[in-house]
């Protein structure tokens, strides 16, 4: 194992486009590897969080996400370091494009950004199944276009035969970039998508463990590891400098404080319903002295006993609305909690649930607003400003966001929004009320330790 002073081995996946293959190569090579008796540390480019689900499933590990956006460059390299600790290589996930990029930002949250970062050499994951000897073509232009980009290797997926294999490796070889795996068409591979991309993990049990395990036994079967491993490990160290990110100590319990005050219980929405959550969100609330206990809205009748503050992250409500609207016990235990001021911080999925109504259903009735699906897919990187003092940030706090859905809620703004959103269109949006935060905007609490700290606290003097 290598030393975090020298840098973890490692590689990023990536593609000229998505729909490429990059998911199932880059989640069957972390199956590959763990199945080697590697420890195998997951990571995604970008805001996703259905793939890191796929990845965690794949290396048994917490999958994280490193997004220059939301969380700046200069946090890239310590939070793969926090998430890499401990391990024998790590595998990163591209996102679109290895060159795309946040829109008219030229290439900022890019691959090919994160991959220079980290100064980690690339695997390009190339769909063949329309292209022969024009694959060199393609390989020359990607490898050229940014030369501090280090693409090290080629995987050629959807390989038709193995004449169309020969065709493409006398290709890609004239360019002189390696041909580090070939993978023929494999359905068993495949993972259902739906309005907002994959489905996620925790709603398919065994479905999506057999996906992984045909997808590491296809990338076994199909990549050269050894060549791979050997790739990974000739990454550069990282920049001078860096160091793990950390949470921060968990603080010691104010003597004039009772234990219930000092250390307050924040319940996290979990489950099939609510699965969009970046791992250090967690880990800064329980560092801010927080016990964090997860709860399943579609199965739990009530919030957990003695709950503080309430944090419900993202997912897919609008697929389970009949079964929340079912659980009545619970939505009035938000609503309870919500009335009597206690800080709940609801993102997306979490801003539905509190409305009165999603499509027609009743949920928590805890804003006066109502939520329906949409054709209308909005979608995009967000420079925001907290409108309003709330539970997680006072007025004028910036933050960069995330939006990612196919709702809306009516009205769009309570009388005190949560955020103003300052590009790519100047809005305001989201909820303040009592002690609620609620929004579509995702966000990345690692840029802004303080919103974790505010909220904790908050938990303890509501």
């Amino acid at each position: 194992m290598t030393s975090l002073d020298s840098g973890v081995p490692r590689l990023v996946i990536a593609a000229p486009s998505s729909g490429s293959g990059k998911t199932t190569v880059a989640t069957g090579l972390m199956a590959a590897l763990t199945g080697r008796g590697l420890a195998v540390s997951p990571h995604k480019v970008g805001p996703d969080y259905i793939d890191p689900g796929y990845h965690a499933l794949a290396t048994g590990r917490v999958g994280r996400n490193l997004d220059a956006y939301l969380c700046g460059p200069e946090l890239v390299g310590p939070l793969f370091l926090h998430g890499a600790c401990g391990c024998d290589i790590a595998v990163v996930e591209g996102v679109m494009g290895l060159y795309d990029g946040a829109a008219g930002e030229g290439e900022l949250a890019s691959t090919a950004q994160v991959a220079k970062l980290l100064r980690a050499p690339v695997v390009l994951v190339v769909d063949a199944s329309s292209q022969s000897r024009s694959v060199a073509a393609l390989v020359h232009g990607f490898v050229s276009w940014d030369p501090e980009v280090r693409i090290g290797g080629v995987i050629l997926n959807k390989v038709a035969s193995e004449r169309h294999e020969g065709l493409l490796r006398e290709a890609v070889d004239s360019v002189g970039v390696p041909v580090l795996g070939v993978l023929r068409r494999a359905p068993q591979v495949d993972v259902p998508a739906r309005h907002l991309g994959l489905v996620p993990v925790a709603e398919r049990g065994s479905e999506a463990v057999d996906a992984v395990t045909a997808m590491g036994a296809q990338v076994a079967a199909g990549c050269d590891l050894e060549a791979l491993v050997g790739l990974a490990r000739a990454a550069g160290p990282l920049p001078g400098g860096s160091a793990p990110w950390t949470p921060g100590p968990v603080p010691t319990h104010h003597p004039t404080r009772s234990v219930k005050k000092s250390t307050p219980r924040v319940a996290v929405a979990g489950g099939p319903a609510f699965t969009f959550s970046y791992a250090e969100h967690t880990e800064l609330l329980a560092a801010a002295g927080a016990e964090v206990v997860t709860f399943d809205p579609l199965r739990d009748e009530e919030l957990p006993e003695g709950t503080a503050g309430l944090v419900i992250g993202g997912g897919f409500p609008e697929v389970y609305a009949s079964e929340l609207s079912a659980n009545e016990g619970l939505r009035k235990s938000v609503a309870e909690l919500a009335l009597s001021g206690a800080p709940v911080a609801a993102e997306c999925a979490g801003l539905l649930y509190l409305c009165r109504e999603l499509d027609g259903l009743p949920m928590c009735g805890v804003l006066d607003a109502s939520a329906r699906m949409s054709e209308r897919l909005t979608l995009g990187y967000r420079d925001a400003v907290a409108v309003s003092d709330s539970a997680l940030a006072g007025a004028g706090t910036r933050m960069r966001g995330h939006e990612f859905h196919r709702t809306v809620v009516e009205p769009g703004a309570g009388a005190a929004p949560a955020w103003g959103m300052r590009a790519p269109e100047r809005r305001v949006e989201g909820f303040v009320e009592r002690g609620v935060h609620a929004s579509y905007l995702h966000t990345h609490w690692a840029a802004e330790p303080g919103v974790a700290r505010r909220f904790v606290e908050r938990c303890r003097t509501s």
